[in-house]
């Protein structure tokens, strides 16, 4: 049978034993009842009910297919019972993507939320490429820069990454701190390998220092944090990680326009769901402490 509406009425009639009874049940008007009965009956060529001054009563095809109905009615219950109770719990995959150089503090975040809910498999996805939340490649993305702007997406900013500019404590025994502007040309830096990125730090750092200066350059920024610490030049690292390496000095005090906005995206079929709002509550949390200096 083709409709379920056609069948679910004659059901509620029949559990209801009055026209009226399963419209109400049913939200529906009464003409609306009766027409799904005509209906069904006009396809099935028997009578489903005997009516009756106090309603209607099944016949023996009635009874027969209404005992398939109620079976069928009450899978679709435990049905959704068991999808409700599995939106409400935390299990099965959670993915998450960001940049490479969010590894250090979102793996840490990532592996308590885990420990919270063992009946979750996390899966954490880093890399240049943009994975797309309309497909269902992620649950939830952290993306740095201009506001992302995709259709169906829920944007929230996470936080505003403060950019500083560092060299090791080895790099200045050995060359000193620029004197200014002017100095930048006798010494050495460390960023990006690529000219198209749009951090607004490297953008700084593009403008002002001459390209044959920087001499240690990586896509990686991870890479480029260790090459900072190792004393292979002045380059950016955020706040967050230099108070976690001993050994570093900021070289100029830090300026607006280098802060980085980190955001926090969502596709709007998850964004309700419970697992997807107990891991961005959970993030907000651990994401505080992120913009201090």
């Amino acid at each position: 049978m083709d409709n379920w509406d056609e069948i679910r009425t004659a059901y509620q009639v029949a559990r209801m034993g009055t026209v009226s009874g399963a419209a109400d049940v049913l939200g529906v008007h009464h003409a609306t009842v009766i027409r799904h009965i005509d209906a069904l009956e006009g396809k099935l060529g028997v009578k489903l009910f005997q009516r009756h001054a106090r309603g209607y009563t099944p016949t023996e095809a009635g009874e027969d297919l209404l005992r398939v109905a109620q079976a069928t009615d009450d899978q679709f219950g435990q049905l959704e019972g068991r999808i409700k109770g599995r939106g409400a719990d935390v299990t099965g995959e959670l993915v998450v993507t960001s940049l490479a150089s969010m590894i250090p503090r979102l793996t840490s975040v990532l592996a308590e939320f885990q420990r919270m809910h063992p009946g979750l498999i996390v899966r954490y996805l880093t890399g240049d490429r943009v994975f797309r939340l309309e497909y269902g490649e992620a649950h939830v993305a952290l993306r740095a820069g201009a506001a992302p702007d995709q259709p169906d997406n829920v944007v929230q900013q996470l936080a505003c990454l403060k950019m500083g500019l560092f060299a090791s404590e080895d790099y200045v025994a050995r060359h000193g701190l620029p004197d200014g502007p002017d100095d930048y040309q006798n010494h050495y830096f460390v960023g990006s390998d690529s000219v198209r990125s749009r951090a607004p730090f490297f953008a700084w750092l593009h403008e002002n220092v001459p390209r044959d200066r920087l001499v240690f350059r990586a896509s990686d920024p991870e890479a480029w944090s260790r090459a900072i610490v190792e004393g292979a030049g002045i380059g950016f690292m955020t706040y967050w990680d230099a108070r976690r390496v001993d050994g570093l000095v900021e070289v100029m005090p830090s300026q607006d326009d280098w802060s980085a906005a980190l955001w926090l995206v969502t596709h709007v079929d998850l964004h309700r769901t419970a697992k997807v709002q107990t891991f961005l509550k959970f993030l907000k949390e651990k994401a505080k402490d992120w913009e201090l200096e």
